[in-house]
């Protein structure tokens, strides 16, 4: 059958098509379909002629399927059905309430903002596959900055030459606290930096988090201390495991004493330790309705999350 005879098959010839396979009567199949008997034997005539073989055998006495109606009839009801979904599956993802969403998250936000988020958003947005990787701020920004990310919960800031492109808001802001081995500073829930400033320090690298590393750096100097930094670590959980094994201290957001470890203490640090912010950035042309709708999710459930 040539393509050009196909685009001229309507939908309304189909539901003509399967009334009358239903009711096998081409007078009842008409008064069914509130319409006179003439136009609708015209109408199944003309869909004999796009699919280019008779769908109906009949006579005087009754109406009955040929082989090829036999096999139109259930493929003319999966394609009305389907139509008859297109409205409601439109409006769920012009809603936000289906689709895909791509989030990239800090490891610190797994121990504070992201679970109850993405509990959230998947009671009231069932229908969205949400795909999830841990990433650092930097690969975070280099993934946006190509398109292959929707958004990206991260310690700031955005380089400046992405401030075009990227939109960043502010979650959360928590203090530092001290991580040492457990058996340091037994019952001390306080705990100064003059108490372990000769201890080895385990960081962050500077390139994945450029914030957190010099404020954590800051608050030694200010205090007139230079730390001794023994090991560096991406992850959050590397950074407790070798704590929990020994090797130094870590001061981490107040969130992180969440990650429980055997061998770990968490201590607070006096009044005036840094604080640490996480928020979430997104391309500014990103049209996605779902990314809409978690950002607008983000901005209710959290108050410290600033209107735009």
């Amino acid at each position: 059958m040539p393509h050009s005879e196909l685009r001229q098959l309507e939908l309304r010839q189909l539901r003509y098509f399967i009334t009358v396979a239903e009711e096998m009567h081409f007078g009842r199949a008409a008064a069914r379909l509130n319409m006179t008997q003439p136009p609708l034997s015209q109408a199944i005539q003309a869909l004999e002629a796009i699919l280019g073989s008779q769908l109906f055998v009949r006579n005087t006495r009754n109406t009955e399927l040929s082989p090829a109606g036999l096999a139109l009839l259930p493929e003319a009801r999966r394609i009305l059905q389907q139509a008859n979904a297109l409205p409601q599956l439109v409006q769920r993802a012009a809603s936000g309430n289906s689709g895909h969403l791509s989030l990239a998250f800090v490891s610190i936000a797994d121990y504070s903002i992201l679970p109850p988020m993405l509990r959230e958003f998947r009671l009231r947005h069932s229908g969205v596959n949400i795909e999830l990787q841990e990433a650092t701020t930097d690969v975070q920004l280099d993934a946006l900055e190509k398109g292959n990310l929707d958004a990206g919960f991260m310690i700031p800031p955005v380089a400046e030459k992405l401030q075009h492109l990227i939109y960043y808001r502010k979650v959360l802001t928590e203090p530092l606290i001290l991580a040492a081995p457990e058996n340091l500073f037994a019952d001390q829930a306080v705990v100064s930096l003059e108490n372990c400033h000769d201890l080895p320090l385990i960081l962050f690298p500077r390139k994945i988090a450029p914030a957190l590393h010099d404020a954590i750096l800051g608050y030694f100097h200010r205090a007139g201390l230079t730390p001794d930094i023994g090991q560096e670590a991406i992850q959050m959980q590397t950074i407790i495991g070798l704590v929990s094994a020994g090797m130094g201290i870590a001061l981490v957001p107040q969130s992180v004493s969440n990650l429980q470890r055997a061998g770990v203490a968490y201590h607070h640090l006096p009044a005036g330790a840094p604080l640490v912010e996480i928020g979430i950035a997104w391309r500014k042309d990103n049209p996605s309705a779902v990314l809409q709708a978690f950002l607008h999710l983000l901005q209710t459930e959290y108050a410290d999350t600033p209107k735009p």
